[in-house]
């Protein structure tokens, strides 16, 4: 019995100490562009690995500081919410049609769109299309492409189809119509399954550039990802424009320099931190969801 008990004791504490070690190499990425892109130029040249030296927000003050930058911000911020929330409910009741056997050829529309999984046309048929739908320079083009994705209607339909039957039944028998089930009894119970779609697709919202790169000339269109893309291009022509700017205070007249690294670490935090602050409020849904749509096939 002690033996085992030390046994327990040892496979436990290798355990904690693998995944918390493991943990920190995730996390200290993460760290390191942060403490990096608030030290100074020149001690970012000599190395910052734990703590920041120079503590400065030059670089953050020059970027927020362009003309766009806000403007882009608010565009890839409204596409994410509003692409998300559009995408989540047209794949779910999309999905809950499908699993309605009244529905007619409903596995051959299933079939239909689990084959564009497998099959592209490619970069320029999606461009004549795009623009012969009229999209081009035009903000539904961040929306309408994207709301319907096989990937989550074969998520969501597996969690659908794993509900008990009995729930749509006895609302059924009260004179409950389809919408009235979906909105009423399906979507309530499906948002474990909802909530990972909606975190798989704020994501891709957020990252994507590429439909604003090849479709969108207006500036007011612009995307955050798309101009800080351009700002990583041109970091060291960023940095030597910021070098010689001056900011008056109220006490006078003071300089601040930054540099092409910092220009680059700043850029990747003003990225990467808006997104990763929505993990912790999906977080519980997430797991939950992600295993339940994947029990059947």
């Amino acid at each position: 019995m002690k033996r085992f008990q030390i046994g327990e004791f040892s496979f436990h504490s290798i355990n904690y100490i693998v995944y918390t070690l493991f943990m920190l190499l995730c996390i200290y990425p993460f760290y390191y562009i942060l403490i990096n892109s608030i030290s100074s130029p020149d001690a970012i040249i000599d190395g910052v690995y734990f703590f920041p030296k120079g503590f400065t927000l030059d670089t953050y003050i020059q970027l927020f500081q362009s003309d766009n930058i806000i403007n882009a911000f608010i565009v890839s911020a409204s596409r994410a919410v509003i692409g998300t929330v559009v995408t989540v409910i047209a794949c779910a009741f999309f999905s809950y049609l499908i699993t309605k056997r009244e529905m007619f050829a409903r596995k051959f529309v299933y079939r239909f769109v689990i084959i564009t999984m497998y099959l592209n046309a490619g970069l320029i048929p999606w461009y004549i299309t795009m623009r012969g739908l009229g999209l081009k320079d035009n903000y539904l083009l961040y929306i309408l492409p994207t709301i319907i994705s096989a990937y989550f209607i074969i998520l969501i339909k597996t969690y659908m189809e794993s509900l008990p039957i009995v729930l749509e039944e006895s609302a059924m028998m009260d004179g409950a119509g389809y919408l009235r089930l979906f909105s009423h009894i399906i979507l309530p119970v499906c948002m474990p399954i909802l909530a990972t779609v909606a975190v798989f697709h704020a994501v891709n919202q957020w990252n994507s550039w590429t439909d604003n790169y090849f479709l969108v000339s207006n500036p007011k269109l612009q995307t955050l990802q798309l101009i800080l893309l351009n700002y990583l291009r041109q970091a060291e022509s960023m940095a030597s424009d910021a070098n010689r700017q001056l900011i008056t205070s109220a006490a006078g007249i003071t300089g601040f320099r930054v540099s092409s690294a910092s220009v680059r670490l700043a850029i990747t935090m003003i990225v990467t931190l808006p997104i990763m602050m929505v993990y912790p409020f999906m977080q519980r849904y997430f797991v939950k969801g992600i295993m339940m749509g994947a029990v059947k096939g």
